[in-house]
């Protein structure tokens, strides 16, 4: 990403972390419900930290000062391993790409928590963005039928999973509130060690009662993915954006999971939407150019 403005590598960032999140979704689903969501969460943490740390001490970037005020990193542990827990909660009953559908409401959460936090102020622009890319969401969730979309239902999973997305929504903004410099690496392993912690001491019944060695290839697979591609690789790109955009446009990308979600159910040979979905993800493009467009 030589030559390009910190901004722009924001972007990039988040381009690629809507893709390696859509990817979480599908394989979650498939896993949901032969794992307590704790117990996963736990290995899931311990394996992102052990990697992510691996990286940031053969940086050098692993200074003791980095971790001065630990309560910063429990408390972003707590927030984002709550998550993550609502969301294989919730997919246990919710479909993959309903549960996409709930996550396109992060954005305006996390709009209104940069505002609380950081008084980051949402501007016309990123406003129309956050209408238009939702209504591309909406159209790409629901596969170009209206009358699904006018007959929509939050059902169980869905609604435990919206409790999840209020703490994603809010610590994106609590990132760059409670970062004092610190390397994104850095930050994000000191995250992941206190949630590992929280987990381990909070679903310690769960891990125990796992059956570990009959889990069967469909969790394995799930944990290894959500480990180091949607923990550690995600981890990192959110912390690496969030320092260098507002709240807003960061989790606008999340309009993009729906459409890599479709995709992901493809590949899975789980049916090929119809040909107007298309229209939904033209709007999910016009949403993050009008967010690429610099304020006048």
């Amino acid at each position: 990403m030589k030559g390009l403005g910190e901004s722009a590598r924001g972007h990039l960032a988040m381009l690629l972390f809507s893709v390696l999140v859509a990817g979480s979704f599908s394989l979650g689903a498939m896993a949901a419900n032969l794992i307590a969501p704790a117990a996963l969460n736990a290995l899931r943490f311990l394996i992102a930290g052990a990697v992510i740390g691996l990286v940031a001490w053969q940086s050098g970037k692993l200074e003791r000062k980095a971790f001065s005020a630990p309560w910063r990193y429990l408390l972003l542990g707590g927030v984002f391993a709550a998550y993550f827990v609502l969301m294989f909660e919730g997919l246990k009953t919710a479909p993959p790409v309903s549960a996409a559908a709930v996550f396109t409401l992060t954005p305006v959460m996390s709009a209104g928590f940069g505002w609380l936090l950081l008084r980051q102020i949402t501007t016309p622009r990123i406003a129309l963005a956050l209408v238009v890319g939702a209504t591309g969401a909406l159209w790409v969730i629901f596969r170009a039928d209206l009358a699904a979309l006018l007959a929509f239902r939050i059902g169980t999973g869905e609604a435990i999973y919206f409790l999840g997305c209020v703490a994603h929504a809010l610590y994106t903004p609590l990132v760059r509130r409670l970062n004092r410099g610190e390397p994104a690496v850095v930050f994000s392993f000191g995250m992941m060690v206190a949630g590992f912690l929280m987990l381990a001491v909070w679903g310690w019944n769960d891990i125990r009662a796992t059956d570990w060695a009959a889990l069967p290839p469909i969790v394995w697979l799930t944990i290894a993915y959500v480990s180091l591609a949607a923990s550690a690789m995600t981890f990192v790109l959110l912390q690496y954006a969030t320092l260098r955009l507002p709240a807003a446009k960061v989790m606008a990308y999340t309009y993009l999971v729906p459409s890599w979600v479709i995709l992901w159910e493809i590949a899975l040979g789980h049916g090929l939407p119809r040909g107007l979905v298309l229209v939904g993800v033209g709007l999910t493009a016009m949403a993050l150019w009008l967010l690429l467009e610099e304020e006048t």
